[in-house]
């Protein structure tokens, strides 16, 4: 059975988890990060799942859909750069950056399989293509 809303893919399941971690762990954070690393990488990591609502949306049109996954994937690599960051200041211990990354290699290996399979995402747009 193939999924009707975006919210019922594991790729997104997994991104809104990822960006809730983020968020749990960067409240914790130093208070003068707040308007750049804090404000950067919950911006990233909430950016996947807003392009994944995106392409879901553009699955019509399947350039415009994978243009979508492919910002996702760009916006997940930002997010791994940031938790990298954040651990190399000494705001994370690295229990805690190896589970996101974890969560983000899931991300990732979920969009990369996306990617590799778009066209069984893309909705057909006319009669001729119900019928394959």
């Amino acid at each position: 059975m193939k999924a009707q809303y975006v919210h019922e893919l594991d790729v997104y399941r997994q991104s809104f988890r990822l960006q809730q971690e983020v968020f749990t762990n960067s409240k914790t954070w130093p208070r003068e990060e707040m308007y750049s690393l804090i404000d950067q990488i919950r911006r990233s990591s909430r950016s996947i799942g807003a392009n994944l609502c995106e392409a879901w949306a553009k699955r019509r049109y399947p350039a415009h859909f994978v243009s979508k996954l492919t910002d996702a994937d760009g916006e997940l690599a930002e997010t791994r750069h940031w938790i990298q960051t954040a651990e190399a200041c000494g705001y994370m211990e690295p229990t805690a950056s190896s589970a996101l990354h974890q969560l983000a290699d899931l991300v990732g290996r979920l969009l990369g399989a996306m990617l590799q399979k778009y066209d069984q995402f893309c909705v057909p747009t006319d009669a001729k293509d119900a019928e394959r």
